[in-house]
């Protein structure tokens, strides 16, 4: 009875809000708010919000962001996956994956500044024999500099989700069968493999439209301002100090899921023209593409690894002028005078990410062992819902509701929002391990008298632990990106390194700038890092134990017989 009590608990705090979230925003973009006076339903909101000047654009920018984002990160994804799936380069890839994943958005946005703005340091590079004036990529009309973040961040994110659904294509196997009908690789990779991988990745692509219409911190730090993209400008309206003015905010977000909604009902169409309508061109002859997969894949890496060294140089940095490839003078001033304020932000973002991963973790590894115990759980794209919805179409009902049950606990609801948006990741990271582990071996353990939870401390959690690490891991990583959720139920009364980096990206010093956005990069690898060293010494320990005690074993048993023929 304990196990069906905690994944009550599990629904209550990780899926039902979802319900007063989408109704909260819905009955307030029609205006209907009895708190702030607002007690007839009209569209004023939804009018005042079309009628706002440059909108159309905004639309446009978030619409075409996206979908370029996206479709080149799905190009991008495969063309790596056909040159180095099970190929002898594929053992270097993988390891990357994540580590280029733990960067956060914000932190990998501010080096992309770093590298790519007209002072940055590739300008500092090509100096000497660019003729021309340097391209500008950052907060720029088109939104290059947004798109080129976004791929960057998409393709790792793909990449792994893509290690189970290629295990279970069996992509030897159609080698084979293809190639004895005179296809090369990268033809059978394109008549074959595409489709197949195109329809079972549905689910990650989804998510990424998801994070690319919505996206807010990237866009304020990367975007176009004047116009900004629609996320943006939504964010500002809930921002705007005149309450009666919120039902604006929430139409804006209501259209945010329009949008959402409507590009993936665009990715719908497509995948279902390219796998089942539009089928001739997998019959059309020995045609396909050579990707140059393995060079888009480092080129990405270097990118991502270059904005590192670029964020510790400047906060370094006492004078550092344009063309100079290195400043003239370095010092520790700034680290100096800002760690007082800094290590309070460090202190929380890291208290509330452990505390927000570790429960995360808890519901997830609760909602896979009731699912395996009754063999019914909650489907799965409702669990994922928080990942396929824009966090501001969440998160002001959700808001709204909190104010009705406490409305100055800002620790609470922010923790307790950063479980809420960390859980589906949380829960996906460990669906594989789940499924693989064989079940014969705990009931073994239960036919030799053990109880259920003795089995599951003694047998699985051992064999498992590297896996739930990991999974916690992406909880804390998780929960250091969050930005939304942070400012929204926290009221700004809580800061935290995504938070202050944002704030400070905008027009401040440089130095300071990259101060917090190196921290933010680093403290995910550091629990991603731990939790590595933890599970790897861990197997290594258990797989000498049992080594150990299969040594023992071989002698008693020479012993024995050696006795019994003396």
């Amino acid at each position: 009875m304990i196990l069906p009590i905690f994944y009550i608990f599990l629904v209550i705090v990780c899926i039902l809000p979802i319900a007063p979230g989408v109704l909260g925003v819905l009955s307030a973009s029609l205006s209907y708010m009895p708190s702030i006076g607002l007690s007839t339903f009209s569209l004023d909101g939804y009018l005042s919000a079309l009628e706002w000047s440059g909108v159309s654009h905004s639309i446009f920018l978030t619409l075409t962001s996206a979908f370029v984002s996206t479709f080149v990160s799905c190009i991008v994804a495969f063309a790596i996956l056909q040159a180095t799936w099970q190929q002898p380069v594929w053992k270097k890839v993988e390891p990357l994956l994540s580590p280029l994943l733990a960067m956060p958005h914000v932190a990998f946005a501010i080096g992309f500044a770093f590298l790519f703005s007209p002072t940055g340091m590739i300008a500092r590079l090509l100096n000497p024999f660019w003729v021309f004036e340097f391209p500008v990529i950052i907060n720029d009309a088109a939104n290059i500099g947004l798109i080129l973040v976004l791929i960057i961040k998409e393709v790792p994110f793909l990449l792994l989700m893509s290690i189970p659904i290629m295990q279970q294509l069996q992509v030897d196997k159609s080698e084979r069968v293809a190639a004895s009908l005179g296809y090369q690789r990268h033809q059978i990779w394109w008549k074959c493999i595409f489709p197949q991988w195109l329809r079972k990745a549905r689910f990650p692509i989804l998510a990424v439209i998801a994070y690319s219409v919505s996206v807010v911190d990237v866009s304020l730090i990367l975007g176009s301002t004047n116009p900004p993209t629609f996320a943006v400008l939504v964010w500002q309206w809930f921002s705007d100090p005149d309450i009666q003015l919120q039902p604006r905010a929430a139409a804006g977000a209501m259209i945010l899921l329009l949008l959402c909604l409507l590009l993936i009902g665009l990715h719908r169409f497509l995948e279902w023209g390219i796998t089942q309508h539009c089928r001739h061109w997998q019959i059309s002859g020995r045609v396909g593409i050579r990707l140059p997969g393995l060079s888009l894949f480092v080129s990405l890496s270097g990118i991502v690894a270059l904005s590192l060294p670029i964020m510790m140089l400047w906060s370094a940095s006492q004078r550092w002028r344009f063309p100079n490839l290195l400043p003239t003078q370095f010092t520790l001033r700034f680290w100096e005078s800002e760690w007082t304020t800094l290590f309070p932000v460090i202190a929380d973002s890291i208290i509330i990410a452990v505390i927000s991963s570790s429960l995360a973790l808890i519901f997830a590894l609760l909602g896979h062992e009731y699912k395996l115990k009754y063999r019914w759980h909650i489907p799965s794209i409702l669990i994922a819902v928080p990942m396929l919805i824009p966090q501001l179409s969440l998160l002001f009902g959700i808001q709204v509701s909190a104010l009705y049950f406490s409305s100055d606990s800002y620790w609470l609801w922010v923790i307790w929002a950063h479980v809420f948006f960390a859980f589906p990741y949380v829960f996906l990271a460990l669906d594989g391990p789940w499924r693989s582990f064989d079940q014969r071996l705990t009931q073994t353990g239960l036919s030799l008298g053990k109880s259920p939870l003795q089995c599951w401390i003694k047998i699985k959690l051992p064999l498992l632990l590297p896996a739930i690490l990991y999974a916690w891991a992406v909880g804390i990583s998780v929960s250091l990106a969050q930005y939304l959720p942070t400012q929204m139920l926290g009221a700004g009364r809580i800061m935290t390194l995504t938070t202050e980096a944002v704030a400070l990206s905008s027009g401040f010093d440089r130095r300071i700038t990259a101060l917090y956005g190196l921290w933010q990069a680093l403290l995910p690898f550091v629990f991603f890092s731990l939790a590595l060293f933890i599970g790897r010494h861990y197997s290594r320990r258990s797989h000498l134990n049992s080594t150990t005690r299969k040594v023992m074993s071989n002698e008693s048993i020479n012993n024995k017989s050696q006795h019994t023929h003396s």
